[in-house]
């Protein structure tokens, strides 16, 4: 469930030796992780350089653990967006106070992840039913788009629920800033377009990134930016606010749940296609531990990422250690993070909108409809919620497992009334 994807197609004739095969597949994945990474930060509401936080450690812990060759770890657009509704009215975005929930929002979602798996409880993501997904993505994804639409038109909205945030930046076109249209624009074609017309390892974020960069530092660029950046490695630290983690225990277990649903669909689909073992329990383990570092990096809550995945596995990855190597490599860019103050906020929103738009699902939505009426009503349904809830998406999530649930125990007692002896004429 999160970013758009290249194809499960591998490159052909890779480097017969694993360990090369893996550090170029790994390098590959961080030059797309980075701009990802500060992304999906500020989508959560948290300053930029915590995506590169949750972008280090957790990669590399996770490989020790995980059963894919191919997974990788880090912040996902879906993730970002659950954290962001969690957090929601406990405090204000980007203060202190509220990187220290996010912080222990990611222990919460670690440690349910980490027993789930240790209990061998890996088949409890069959309560997230593919018409609950289907729901949820494609509104969330509609959320996403929208809130990345000031940065795209550079724009600074007023205070406000994304939608109308969005609104308003759409209605006041005298306000658009035409280079921050164009590099946004610019941002996701790279992105969207790069590896199918240049190379299937054509690297449209950092391209973008690099582009925007020089731009912004030669012209007299005047849009919004990203700004002071902070440098260097992050104080592993576990200075939470406990008292705070009896109102983030819902939250996280729901984050844990869906955030899952990512990863082992990832590894699931992989490793039928090369007829590899994978294992439920163990992803659960090491999106876990991912999500521990997460936490003492004073991160946020980390998934599995489809499209970085698939990357690694395009780029001829053989073994785990390719998402250790994408973690090393973040870990050694972070002194240097702050070549980036000069980012147009326009490039991430850019990237953003790159890597969800493909999440936005109106025909298997409408599908539905013609395949079970009960599936139908309970993905439009959570649909609905989800965007009339948001920015507390998990709830819109929430509502779509109930009633999940709910139709899928009316349906049993039905077909056990009507299999009774003299139940029917």
């Amino acid at each position: 469930m999160a970013d758009s994807a290249p194809g499960p197609d591998r490159l052909t004739a890779p480097p017969t030796r694993p360990e090369v095969v893996d550090l170029l597949a790994g390098l590959s994945v961080a030059m797309v992780l980075i701009p990802q990474s500060m992304a999906y930060a500020e989508l959560a509401g948290l300053p930029p350089h915590l995506g590169l936080f949750a972008s280090a450690l957790p990669p590399i812990l996770a490989a020790f653990f995980s059963s894919s060759p191919y997974l990788q770890t880090g912040p996902v657009a879906l993730t970002s967006l659950l954290t962001l509704g969690a957090l929601s009215g406990m405090a204000s975005a980007g203060s202190p106070e509220y990187i220290g929930l996010a912080a222990l929002l990611a222990l919460v979602v670690g440690v349910t992840r980490l027993l789930l798996g240790a209990l061998r409880l890996g088949s409890v993501t069959y309560l997230m039913r593919d018409p609950v997904v289907t729901g949820f993505t494609s509104a969330a994804a509609l959320l996403i788009l929208a809130s990345q639409l000031p940065k795209a038109l550079g724009v600074i909205a007023p205070d406000g629920r994304v939608l109308s945030r969005a609104s308003w930046a759409l209605g006041h076109f005298d306000q658009w800033e035409a280079t921050s249209v164009a590099i946004a624009t610019i941002t996701a074609l790279l992105v969207l377009v790069g590896r199918r017309v240049i190379h299937r390892l054509f690297p449209g974020a950092l391209v973008a990134v690099a582009g925007g960069v020089v731009v912004s530092r030669i012209s007299d660029y005047d849009g919004p930016v990203v700004g002071d950046f902070a440098t260097g490695l992050p104080r592993l630290s576990l200075d939470l606010p406990w008292g705070s983690t009896g109102s983030l225990l819902v939250g996280g277990i729901l984050i844990a749940l869906v955030g899952y649903a990512e990863p082992a669909s990832i590894a699931r689909v992989f490793a039928e296609v090369d007829r590899q073992r994978w294992s439920a329990n163990r992803e659960f383990v090491s999106q876990g531990i991912a999500n521990l570092a997460a936490a003492v990096s004073g991160a946020f809550p980390v998934g599995g990422s489809f499209s970085r995945s698939s990357l690694n596995r395009l780029a001829g990855a053989r073994t785990r250690w390719s998402g250790l190597v994408t973690g090393v490599t973040v870990l050694a860019f972070l002194p240097f993070a702050d070549v980036l103050e000069a980012l147009p906020q326009a490039t991430l929103g850019g990237v953003v909108f790159a890597a969800v738009v493909g999440l936005v699902r109106p025909v298997a939505l409408v599908g539905m409809v013609r395949r079970s009426s009960a599936d139908a009503f309970v993905a439009w349904v959570t649909f609905a919620a989800t965007l009339a809830l948001s920015p507390r998406v998990e709830q819109g999530v929430l509502i779509g497992i109930l009633l999940s649930l709910a139709i899928g125990l009316r349906t049993r007692r039905s077909a056990g009334h009507n299999e009774r002896p003299g139940s029917s004429l």
